[in-house]
């Protein structure tokens, strides 16, 4: 089995990837952009990103610009920071069944090695992008099906990471499975229950797979040894990886369509279904119930009105009552700014939230939630039962994925590069793309007062 992940690594092409898998290539790095941009703006990233600069430094060989920042760093050392950038700002792609994010690090990852190892050309990064979501993704739901603890993206990211260097550096069939195996090693199986009962800057871990994936790769790359990688090689789980080449995982991630946890969309999908369908305003709501699954119910259980930006991602009251409140939930919504909203903060003390049996039966492989309006009039309206937009079957649109990143790009890098980023990433694996401009525009610096 071992070998055959090996020679997919090697071996594949952008001549191989279908066309939906490029089309799905190209959205997911347009979505991860726009994140990146909006997550320069909080604490989070500002702390780690200068924590990379100080702190891994590289060899003038092996140093990275930092994304959407321009200091330099070891190669690692730039991974962690963009992958940790990305999840600062909780509206990056997923995967149902990983219950978290591939492309949070293999995009930091990809731009790492293209400063370090192989800038390449447009076939190669946009074979990178799907190879990194093909390995990441199958490792997710391999470490799912063999480990007890629910574990944080970057213990299984870190592997898409690995697989990207080993193959921008051609290592040897041996090397490459060392560097799959270090990563799954050195991926963090952080505890993220931890996470949702008291949000922290910790996020999901892919700041360090990122950081444990590139470095796997150098470390094998330099006679390290780690085979075998339990997750890819395990009989028991071979069934995760026979398909490889056959069935696109790529082609399975959600996009977000608010930049908090994924758990709280259909909440919040069904408060505004339900305002919009009864034209009711947030004067008229005496309180609210939800009706989600477990996991859903249990955010905010010890932090009702939130202080810091991770505490409003990681709640289901909060993001709730701001989108009833400013009927939107977009990046002001989730900083400090809103968090003293007096409409915003009765709504969130008025809410219910209740278990329903029937949609814990379906996670992680649906999401559902259902809402209640208990009106100043007496009148009771109930939701229909909702799921969060931006799945495979029901997709944010391409002109939603760009307005989404148009949003939250533009006020920061301005219209020309926002623009020159698009066009290019849409032409991602045409012989016409310019990757060193590419490069340039995603490294380059952000205006930090943008949102003042």
């Amino acid at each position: 089995m071992a070998a055959d992940v090996v020679t997919f690594i090697h071996e594949l092409g952008c001549q191989d990837l279908p066309a939906a898998a490029q089309r799905a290539a190209r959205r997911c790095v347009l979505d991860l952009i726009g994140v990146a941009a909006a997550g320069t703006l909080t604490p989070l990233s500002r702390i780690m990103r200068q924590h990379a600069v100080r702190h891994f430094g590289g060899a003038p060989d092996y140093s990275a610009r930092l994304l959407f920042d321009g200091r330099l760093a070891g190669a690692p050392g730039a991974a962690m920071a963009g992958a940790c950038t990305i999840d600062s700002f909780d509206a990056h792609d997923g995967h149902v069944l990983t219950k978290g994010h591939a492309g949070a690090a293999i995009l930091p990852a990809i731009l790492a090695y293209m400063e370090t190892v192989k800038t390449g050309d447009a076939h190669d990064l946009l074979t990178d992008v799907v190879l990194g979501y093909e390995i990441a993704t199958r490792a997710g739901i391999a470490l799912h099906a063999s480990a007890s603890e629910y574990h944080t993206s970057g213990a299984w990211n870190a592997l898409g990471c690995a697989a990207i260097g080993a193959r921008r550096m051609a290592l040897s069939r041996a090397a490459t499975r060392h560097a799959l195996a270090i990563a799954e090693y050195h991926g963090p199986r952080s505890p993220i229950l931890h996470v949702i009962e008291e949000p922290t800057m910790l996020k999901d871990g892919s700041a360090w797979g990122a950081l444990a994936g590139v470095s796997a790769a150098f470390l094998a790359a330099d006679g390290f040894t780690g085979a075998p990688a339990v997750t890819i090689e395990s009989p028991a789980l071979a069934h995760l990886w026979t398909d490889l080449g056959a069935r696109w995982r790529i082609l399975e991630q959600y996009f977000k369509a608010y930049p908090v946890c994924r758990w709280a969309q259909p909440a919040v999908e069904a408060v505004l279904a339900l305002k919009r369908g009864h034209h009711v305003q947030p004067s008229d709501i005496r309180a609210i119930e939800i009706h989600s699954f477990n996991l859903a119910v249990r955010l905010s259980l010890r932090v009702r009105q939130p202080k810091t930006t991770e505490e409003a991602q990681y709640s289901l009251p909060y993001p709730v009552a701001a989108a009833v409140v400013r009927d939107r939930l977009g990046l002001r919504e989730i900083m400090p700014e809103s968090f003293a909203d007096p409409e915003i903060r009765r709504l969130v003390e008025s809410m219910e939230l209740i278990e329903a049996p029937d949609y814990e039966a379906c996670f992680p492989a649906e999401r559902w939630a259902h809402a209640v309006f208990h009106l100043v009039d007496g009148r009771r309206v109930v939701s229909d039962p909702a799921i969060a937009r931006g799945n495979p079957e029901n997709p944010l649109s391409d002109s939603e994925v760009s307005e989404k990143f148009q949003e939250a790009a533009l006020p920061l890098i301005g219209a020309d590069r926002a623009s020159r980023i698009r066009e290019t990433v849409e032409q991602m694996g045409s012989a016409a793309v310019d990757v060193r401009t590419l490069l340039d525009d995603l490294t380059g610096p952000v205006r930090s007062n943008a949102w003042a």
